[in-house]
């Protein structure tokens, strides 16, 4: 039995220790396929079913705008827009009592406006001048609150609608037309008042409401420049990536030890530090009396050398209400009497070649709001310059829409970058 066993058989021994190889080369394979394939799958280069792993690449900030990534581009102004309305609500909670007061200073008349009594004429003028004052309020505000692009409310709204009292006063001979809010269009009156006769000062006294509401929501717009500066100086610390106003003001501060390398804008912009700096409230009455781009320029400065608020916001008030907005409307005003109007057509008719051309749509658009004046035709988008300044007007609007669609989207990139870059150094 034991000769048998050691020619011919395999001993009970001799087969646990091949069982026990067997299993220890089965193992060995096991653990060494997990450890490829975590190498092939580390490379990305596996053609397994697990897709490779791309890192997100920066993108130029530039580039997040419609017209180039258009679905990328709402997504981010839709978050952005989320984003925003959760500050707002966030703020309003810690002003509590504030929010509870003006919702009971605004909820009080709107109550008393569905009561029956002596008070109701009253409170419905006073609603619809609160209406008209706010709607001018809100265009002023527009015009250069600057999402990207400001919207040119003077050009598109204001200006019109002097330029079509001043030529309503010239052909009524008097302006005791309704008082604003005006109807869809403005009718001459039957009788005449004396104390209204059209004069420039009397024209200019009929749009003084707009104006003034218009002027004040330019001067509150700028108030954002002026806070963002405040507060980055208050900080102690650099401007961020996205405060790109403020970047370009410290490097203009530092090209003011270098006379020689500015440009002639950079040497304006200068001018404007200086002037706000050295003379104060009279210097920023005078940056903001007088149409100017570099006006933000003198917010910015204002917020970085820490002038008191209402120095600024009074003097911008002042300068932009009062005192431009004169200065505007007396242009209009000025180049829309009659007597300019016709020698500047006559000088249109005679340019050779298109002269005419340009001369008889101008003549039946002039003809046509006279006619309306006097109730006996209502000709509203039946002359090709209404058509075209509608569609100018239209036009400006979209791109003012886009413009904040964009600035929204990259905001909402910057600040969502900046913060996973953060995360990844910590």
């Amino acid at each position: 039995m034991r000769h048998k066993n050691r020619g011919g058989g395999t001993s009970s021994a001799s087969i646990h220790n091949n069982s026990l190889v067997d299993r220890s080369q089965t193992e060995s394979k096991s653990k060494a396929k997990p450890k490829k394939n975590d190498k092939v799958l580390q490379n990305g280069q596996s053609k397994s079913k697990f897709k490779p792993f791309k890192k997100p690449t920066t993108m130029d900030t530039h580039s997040i705008v419609i017209w180039k990534h258009p679905i990328l581009t709402l997504d981010y102004f839709c978050k952005e827009l989320v984003y925003f309305s959760k500050s707002f609500v966030k703020r309003l909670i810690c002003y509590k009592f504030y929010v509870l007061l003006a919702l009971l200073v605004i909820s009080a008349p709107i109550i008393l406006l569905y009561i029956e009594g002596p008070h109701l004429p009253l409170l419905v003028w006073a609603k619809t001048k609160c209406v008209w004052c706010l709607y001018w309020l809100g265009l002023g505000i527009l015009s250069s609150v600057g999402f990207g692009t400001g919207l040119h409310t003077f050009l598109l709204y204001l200006g019109p609608h002097i330029t079509s009292v001043t030529l309503a006063a010239y052909e009524c001979g008097g302006l005791n037309f309704p008082e604003p809010p005006y109807p869809e269009q403005i009718i001459c009156p039957d009788e005449l008042d004396t104390a209204w006769t059209t004069s420039l000062w009397n024209i200019m006294l009929k749009v003084r409401v707009e104006a003034m509401m218009w002027g004040a929501g330019t001067a509150l717009g700028e108030l954002p420049p002026y806070f963002m500066a405040r507060a980055a100086r208050l900080s102690g610390r650099p401007p961020d990536e996205d405060k790109e106003d403020l970047i370009e003001f410290e490097e203009l501060l530092k090209k003011e030890k270098h006379p020689e390398t500015m440009t002639l804008v950079d040497q304006s912009k200068l001018f404007v530090e200086r002037l706000v700096k050295k003379v104060g409230f009279f210097g920023i009455l005078a940056c903001a009396s007088i149409p100017n781009p570099l006006f933000d320029l003198a917010g910015i400065t204002c917020g970085h050398f820490l002038i008191p608020f209402w120095t600024f916001f009074g003097a911008t008030l002042l300068g932009k209400a009062a005192i431009k907005m004169s200065i505007q409307v007396l242009f209009v005003v000025v180049a829309f009497n009659e007597t300019l109007i016709a020698r500047v057509l006559d000088v249109v008719g005679k340019v050779p070649g298109i002269g005419e051309k340009m001369q008889a749509p101008i003549t039946k658009f002039l003809e046509n709001q006279k006619q309306r004046l006097h109730a006996k035709k209502d000709s509203k988008g039946t002359n090709i310059v209404v058509k075209v300044f509608d569609l100018f007007v239209l036009s400006m609007v979209v791109y003012f829409i886009v413009s904040l669609i964009n600035s929204m989207a990259q905001n909402y990139y910057k600040r969502n970058h900046k913060t996973s870059k953060k995360r990844s150094s910590d």
